[in-house]
């Protein structure tokens, strides 16, 4: 067994263990459901957001986090930059937009970006 193989096995039975890192959550992306999908998704971040001279609208505000999961568990669809993802607990799912998109020894890392009010 080679060194990212013992990696990519601890991601899934140690990063991804849902007693003490991980949750399990439903993604829908491209049109696909994928439910009990084990994530460690970081504390998402509220900010002012950038404003142009056209843009008036007030009390928006951008959401940002990041979200780690195995790519098997997404049938080893990989969600592309600039793509939009939904995630939650099936009954009440947030829609975010890739920022950015990752995947080494089978870890997806994902950057994700929302407007919220």
């Amino acid at each position: 067994m080679s060194f990212k193989d013992m990696v990519a096995a601890d991601n899934v039975n140690v990063f991804l263990d849902t007693q003490h890192f991980a949750d399990e959550y439903t993604i829908k992306y491209d049109g696909i459901t994928y439910h009990g999908v084990k994530c460690v998704v970081s504390k998402l971040k509220e900010k002012d957001r950038t404003t142009t001279m056209r843009d008036h609208a007030q009390g928006l505000y951008m959401v940002s986090g990041t979200i780690h999961f195995n790519v098997d568990d997404l049938n080893g669809i990989e969600p592309e930059k600039g793509g939009k993802i939904l995630i939650g607990d099936g009954s009440f799912m947030e829609r975010y937009y890739v920022a950015q998109s990752s995947c080494t020894m089978k870890m997806v890392r994902l950057e994700l970006e929302a407007l919220d009010e």
